[in-house]
């Protein structure tokens, strides 16, 4: 994110469960809601540990108080809104950009990693609660210098799935005088032409506000906490950010947009 912050926060998110449940369109049925405590559906992730032998990927924990949740899910409701962003949780496919037929792990240069049975089914789990309104325990903040920006609500234990990163996924040929600063790799392929990205600038989550660091000097390495990750999942590439090591309650939430390409300018972070 840059220095220099160019819109102005609008009104907080109302805090009302019904507003917030319609906003990110959260599963209504009997069984499932804002209030319902959510240890008992965690133990389903109980045996998704990680072991000396393989390290297996997290379903992140959420806030056990219900209005916390609620507060949480207000502040992204406020940064979206702000952004005139539309929530989204998933990668989208819209009319002119690139077809879901191009997302293919396939033209990756070098082949993608392909993400395990286990880890797919936490990743599910987490898509699942997330539908149920429970959600990871983050707060988006505003910063005067780094604008919004995600903090971590309780902490989180070391390769925890933090997000999904999504968005309007269209060819990279597409987007090259695109201004935007949150454009994510999604595909790097060996043809440049079928090089996909995820655009974020319109329809995203709360991956949209989490900041980068500064990778040119020592302080803002120490300051990265997640990874970008991306995988090949069910036959189509997904990113995932997940955190790389134990993240403190207050922290704030930091990764490398750069990873291996070293092409986003990132000297002016702070």
């Amino acid at each position: 994110m840059s220095s220099e912050v160019s819109f102005r926060v609008e009104l907080a998110f109302p805090l009302v469960q019904t507003k917030i449940i319609d906003f990110f369109r959260i599963q209504r049925s009997p069984e499932t809601s804002l209030n319902q405590d959510a240890r008992k559906k965690r133990k389903r992730g109980g045996s998704l540990v990680m072991s000396k032998k393989k390290r297996k990927l997290l379903p992140f924990v959420p806030s056990e108080d219900s209005n916390r949740r609620l507060e949480q899910m207000a502040s992204l409701a406020t940064a979206l809104t702000t952004t005139n962003t539309e929530f989204s949780n998933k990668l989208t496919y819209m009319p002119g950009m690139a077809p879901r037929s191009a997302n293919c792990p396939a033209l990756e240069r070098g082949g993608m990693q392909v993400l395990s049975k286990e880890d797919t089914e936490t990743l599910n789990l987490c898509k699942s609660m997330m539908e149920r309104g429970e959600w990871p325990p983050l707060m988006v903040v505003f910063d005067p210098l780094e604008g919004f920006t995600v903090e971590a609500d309780r902490p989180i234990k070391d390769l925890t799935i933090i997000t999904e990163y999504v968005g309007d996924v269209d060819f990279l040929k597409n987007r090259e005088n695109d201004d935007g600063d949150s454009i994510m790799t999604l595909l790097s392929a060996s043809d440049p032409s079928k090089t996909l990205v995820i655009c974020p600038d319109k329809r995203s989550n709360i991956a949209r506000f989490i900041n980068g660091i500064n990778n040119h000097t020592p302080e803002g390495k120490k300051k990265q906490n997640l990874k970008c990750v991306r995988f090949d999942v069910g036959g189509e590439c997904r990113v995932l950010l997940v955190s790389n090591r134990d993240i403190s309650k207050g922290e704030r939430l930091y990764y490398d947009y750069n990873g291996d390409e070293h092409e986003y300018p990132t000297d002016h972070f702070v």
